[in-house]
C-alpha cells in the first residue's frame, strides 16, 4: 500500500512522577480520529531549547516531543518482537510494551485502556490491539509513525 500511518500521543502534564496520554490514529482527512487507548510514560522532564543531556534523568524521564518512525524488531529483555521508535534523541531502546506504572518503563510507552492517575490498566489488551495494528501495517508496506505532543 505504501501508505503513511499516524498515531498522535497527547500527553497530560505529569503528576507523581507519571505520564497519562492518549494515542488516537489520523484519519484521511488528517485530522486525529477519536482515542484508541491510553498511556503512561515517566515523567515528562523536557526543557525547550535545552540539549536533551541538560534534563534527562535515566530510567525516570518521558521521551522528547517528537515524530519518530516506528518500526518492529526483536527485543533481547522481553524476548518478542515489540515496536519501536526510531531516532529518539538521547534515548536508546525506546519501546512500546505492556506495563502498568512508571515503575514499567525506563522512557518506553506503556499503552492501556483503562487509567487512574498512577497507573494503566488492561495493558496487554491494548498492547496487543496496537501492536497487531503496527505489524498488519508494515507488512502492507506501509510507513508507521507516532507523534508525541507535550501537553
Amino acid at each position: 500500500m505504501n501508505d503513511i500511518i499516524t498515531y498522535r500521543l497527547q500527553r497530560r502534564p505529569s503528576k507523581n512522577g507519571f505520564t497519562l496520554g492518549e494515542v488516537s490514529k489520523f484519519m484521511g482527512t488528517g485530522v486525529p480520529g477519536p482515542r484508541k487507548w491510553y498511556t503512561g510514560e515517566d515523567q515528562i522532564r523536557e526543557v525547550a531549547g535545552q540539549p536533551v543531556s541538560a534534563w534527562k534523568v535515566k530510567g525516570a524521564t518521558a521521551i522528547p516531543a517528537g515524530r519518530y518512525r516506528v518500526i518492529i524488531t526483536p527485543s533481547p529483555r522481553f524476548k518478542r518482537l515489540l515496536p519501536r521508535l526510531v531516532g529518539v534523541e538521547g534515548f536508546d531502546g525506546i519501546l512500546i510494551h505492556p506495563g502498568n506504572d512508571a515503575e514499567d518503563t525506563d522512557g518506553c510507552i506503556l499503552p492501556g485502556m483503562q487509567h487512574d492517575e498512577r497507573n494503566v490498566w488492561q495493558s496487554r489488551i491494548a498492547f496487543n490491539e496496537w501492536n497487531d495494528e503496527i505489524t498488519a501495517s508494515l507488512l502492507a508496506g506501509d510507513q508507521v509513525w507516532l507523534e508525541v505532543v507535550n501537553p
